[in-house]
């Protein structure tokens, strides 16, 4: 993974409609916050949406393509993340669009992970 700080500049100009956003760097790369949630990876110079079951379908229509990276053994593991499709590059609200339903991924994959409390 490869983070470039212009090409977070452009993500922060691109995605303004849903600011504030937080750029984290991580393993090379970084990951781009809405309210304290991580709903995509920038790296390369690629939005990486955060998909699910049900936007991961759409992002495939749209033509965009899933993360993926090789492990040390050879073999290439795949992550649910999907880029950013190619006519929301220059569509600044194509590209809100596309990150307010990976936000809403993001919720719901962090609702879902949240315990519950025991009856008493």
């Amino acid at each position: 993974m490869a983070y470039d700080p212009d090409f977070g500049e452009w993500v922060q100009e691109h995605f303004a409609a849903l600011h504030p956003l937080e750029i984290k760097r991580m393993f090379g790369g970084a990951g781009l916050y809405s309210g304290g949630l991580m709903f995509a990876l920038l790296d390369d110079g690629v939005v990486w949406l955060k998909a699910d079951e049900t936007s991961a379908p759409l992002l495939i229509e749209a033509g965009s393509r899933q993360f993926t990276y090789p492990t040390n053994d050879g073999q290439t593991m795949s992550m649910a993340y999907w880029s950013l499709p190619e006519s929301a590059m220059d569509d600044p609200d194509e590209a809100v669009a596309w990150a307010r339903q990976s936000i809403n991924v993001a919720l719901r994959k962090a609702t879902a992970k949240r315990p519950r409390k025991a009856k008493l």
